[in-house]
C-alpha cells in the first residue's frame, strides 16, 4: 500500500481565501499543488507550504488543465475572488477558452465558471465545493453580534432580500444596500465593498441636500439561488466590517450556511466594536 499523499489542485484568486484552503487541505494530509493567478493571487502563497505553485495568466485553461494532469491531480478547488472585470476584460484567451466563451449563451460569471468546471471535468478532474474543507467557518443562523437588528433595520432586510434574489437570478451581483426600504445601490461587476463605499458616498451626497432617508445602511449579501458551492462562494472578512463603517452602514444580513467568515470571530469582534449588527437568516428553500 502506498503512503503517497493525494494531491489535490487549488485554482487560487486574490485574498485570504486560498489560504485558508491551503492550510486546512495541508492539515487533512493532501499535498497541495497550486495554480497561482497572476493577476489576482498574492506572492506570500509561494511561502505557504504547497507541494508546488505555478503560476498561470487568466484565459490559459489548457496549461491549467496541463498542469494538474502533470502533477497528477485528481480533484481540485477553487477559492478566491477574481474581480469579474478582471474575468471579462483583462484575460486573453488561449484556444481553449477561446472556444468556451463563443459557446456560451451568456457571458456571466456562473455560466464562465461552470463551462471551465465541465472542461476541468472532461479530462478528469472533479472541482470540489469551495467550502469542503472549510465548513466550520460558514455562518450559522440567527444574530452573530451583541446587537440585534432593530426595527428598521430588519424591514431594510427583509426588503433587501427580495430585490437581492431577484437580482442574483440573473446572476448580476449577490449584494444591496438598503436606507429605510430603499435600495441605495446594487452590486454588478464592482464587487461587494465597491458597492458599500458608493452606497456611502450617495448618502453622503443626498445629506448635503437635507434628505428624507436615514443615513444608517443596512448591507445585503446573498447567496444565489440554487448558488454553485464551487465558485462565487459568498465571503465576509473584517475588511467588509471596515468598509461597512467607513461608509456607516450599521446592519450585515447573510445567508446562513451559504456565506463564509473569512476571519472568523475577528469580524464578529470587529462588527461589535463598530456597532454593527450581524445576521444570519435560513435560506428558504
Amino acid at each position: 500500500m502506498s503512503s503517497q499523499k493525494e494531491k489535490l489542485g487549488l485554482i487560487a484568486g486574490n485574498g485570504k481565501f486560498p489560504f485558508l484552503v491551503l492550510d486546512a487541505a495541508r492539515a487533512q494530509g493532501f499535498d497541495v499543488i497550486v495554480a497561482a493567478i497572476k493577476e489576482e493571487t498574492s506572492p506570500e502563497i509561494e511561502a505557504h507550504g504547497a507541494a508546488a505553485v505555478h503560476w498561470l495568466s487568466l484565459g490559459e485553461l489548457s496549461r491549467l488543465i496541463e498542469t494538474f494532469q502533470n502533477e497528477g491531480v485528481r480533484r481540485a478547488v477553487m477559492a478566491g475572488q477574481v474581480k469579474h472585470k478582471q474575468i471579462f476584460s483583462s484575460i486573453r484567451p488561449d484556444w481553449r477558452l477561446a472556444k468556451l466563451l463563443l459557446s456560451l449563451t451568456t457571458r456571466n460569471t456562473d455560466s464562465l465558471l461552470g463551462a471551465v468546471a465541465k472542461v476541468l471535468g472532461d479530462e478528469g478532474i472533479t472541482l470540489e465545493k469551495s467550502t469542503w474543507l472549510l465548513e466550520p467557518l460558514l455562518v450559522k443562523p440567527g444574530v452573530l453580534t451583541r446587537r440585534s437588528p432593530s426595527e428598521q433595520e430588519a424591514k431594510n432586510i427583509e426588503y433587501g432580500r427580495t430585490v437581492a434574489r431577484q437580482l442574483a437570478q440573473h446572476d448580476i451581483g449577490q449584494t444591496v444596500v438598503i436606507a429605510e426600504s430603499a435600495c441605495v445601490a446594487v452590486e454588478a461587476m464592482e464587487g461587494t465593498d465597491a458597492t458599500i463605499e458608493r452606497a456611502g458616498t450617495i448618502m453622503q451626497s443626498l445629506h448635503g441636500d437635507a434628505s428624507t432617508l436615514s443615513r444608517g445602511l443596512t448591507v445585503v449579501k446573498i447567496a444565489k439561488p440554487n448558488q454553485d458551492m464551487r465558485f462565487d462562494v459568498p465571503v465576509v472578512g473584517v475588511k467588509t466590517i471596515e468598509v461597512m463603517k467607513a461608509a456607516g452602514a450599521t446592519c450585515l444580513a447573510v445567508d446562513a450556511g451559504k456565506c463564509l467568515l473569512l476571519d472568523g470571530q475577528r469580524v464578529v469582534d470587529a462588527a461589535d466594536g463598530a456597532s454593527i449588527a450581524i445576521a444570519a437568516g435560513e435560506v428558504q428553500s
